[in-house]
């Protein structure tokens, strides 16, 4: 199964709830956020700390400090979240950087992981922050799935 880790989901929730407190300009302190995204306050410090060292948010010291979002919502990107706490999104490690496999230079199946691997990017690319606050769209269609018979 295919999925990101739970601090990854969690640092997407955080960023939502700074998303939602920057439309009110508002610097919330790690109790706050972690109040506010029912979370236990050391894993959102955690999650805050790799969000700064990545630029997606700001800290501010001082009894009126806190954090919120470096740019605005409409700017981060949910590969930028995935990006700050996992590292370079790649489906292998070949297809995230090249000269990590011995088997590279005779790999019949790199390109299409490669192909894989930009598709997946480009779709966590295509949907901001700010669209994590917006309800889902609904659903044009259902895609038919096809039940397999014995």
């Amino acid at each position: 199964m295919l999925r990101v880790s739970k601090l990854t989901d969690y640092a997407t929730v955080v960023m939502t709830v700074l998303a939602d407190g920057a439309a009110r300009a508002l610097v919330l302190s790690a109790q706050e956020v972690a109040t506010r995204a029912h979370l236990e306050l050391p894993t959102v410090s955690k999650l805050l700390k790799q969000l700064a060292h990545a630029q997606l948010v700001e800290s501010f010291r001082g009894v009126n400090g806190g954090y919120r979002l470096a740019r605005a919502a409409e700017r981060i990107t949910i590969a930028d979240i995935v990006t700050a706490i996992e590292g370079p999104i790649g489906m292998t490690e070949c297809s995230a950087q090249v000269g990590l496999c011995d088997h590279e230079s005779h790999c019949g199946v790199r390109v299409n992981w490669r192909r894989i691997n930009q598709a997946i990017a480009g779709a966590l690319e295509g949907v901001t922050l700010a669209d994590m606050l917006r309800p889902a769209p609904k659903a044009r269609g259902t895609i038919p799935v096809q039940l397999a018979t014995a």
